[in-house]
């Protein structure tokens, strides 16, 4: 597929463009704010473009890009189809089964350690992670899952759509209520979006996200998790699990309060528990 980038300043749109360029589609970007290390690369690469041809096939806008954009308004015109990220990223993965995770600011570091399990495994997903640490993203044709961070932040300022809600996940993982009281209609909409038959795993001690999901009239399957028991030894976790106490390097104790969550998210994906505490004792936090 043929698919132009505007905005490609925004690292979130050029770690998608580059994975998507990885996968062999064919890729150009353009932008005002491109640092000049990215924007020699791309044209040594031949896929800096600053206008808009009748072969592009998508285009995809970064959360900055306005409506009145030019390069947006000649892809309109030429009826091209646009797309924000979350709407592009939807798209993408409608016929893979999508695992969605957010709530708190913590979200990205609880996906690091599901991937670490999903690879320790050799269970090769797609992903696009966003956090404080950046970006990282992997997409391809074949995977069967794609998992992605979502949040009740608007999809563009041309988008006020929460992102989280265009992505209708099949299963999905709430650590809990972010952005106070006016967020939760947000977090009651996205409960909804998920697929009928699909999953929640929540975070019940926040009580106002357990009162969400557990109002939900949305035909799922509602799993909740407390914190685990747990001891610190020096840098270490040691944890109180089935086969007696396992120490893991973890990055904080927020992590360690929804490890449970990410053990019934790698179940749901085809991890039992005995493989998922093998995996997370070959766990290192990089950050």
């Amino acid at each position: 597929m043929r698919i132009h980038c505007i905005g490609i300043g925004e690292d979130r749109l050029y770690t998608l463009a580059r994975a998507l360029r990885k996968d062999g589609h064919v890729i150009s970007g353009s932008g005002e704010k491109v640092a000049a290390d990215r924007r020699l690369e791309m044209e040594e690469n031949g896929w800096y473009a600053g206008q808009i041809t009748a072969d592009i096939e998508a285009v995809i806008t970064g959360a900055e890009i306005s409506s009145d954009n030019l390069l947006l308004q000649a892809a309109t015109d030429m009826g091209i189809s646009t797309y924000t990220i979350p709407e592009f990223l939807y798209e993408f993965s409608r016929y893979k089964t999508r695992v969605v995770a957010g709530g708190l600011p913590d979200s990205a570091y609880i996906v690091s350690v599901i991937l670490h399990i999903l690879e320790y495994h050799n269970r090769p997903t797609d992903y696009l992670v966003s956090g404080d640490s950046g970006d990282m993203a992997s997409l391809t044709g074949e995977n069967d899952f794609i998992l992605l961070t979502g949040s009740h932040r608007p999809s563009s300022i041309q988008d006020a759509t929460p992102e989280f809600h265009w992505y209708k996940p099949n299963i999905a993982l709430l650590t809990g209520i972010s952005g106070g009281s006016e967020a939760e209609s947000d977090y009651k909409i996205f409960v909804d979006s998920i697929v009928k038959g699909g999953i929640i795993v929540y975070n019940e001690e926040d009580e106002v996200l357990k009162t969400i999901v557990e109002a939900s009239e949305n035909p799922i399957r509602k799993h909740p998790y407390r914190q685990p028991e747990y001891e610190r030894d020096g840098d270490d976790f040691v944890l109180e699990t089935s086969e007696g106490p396992m120490p893991v390097a973890l990055p904080d104790t927020e992590v360690v309060r929804h490890l449970i969550g990410a053990q019934w998210i790698c179940q749901h994906m085809g991890i039992d528990e005995d493989d998922f505490y093998e995996a997370l004792a070959a766990y290192e936090h990089k950050g």
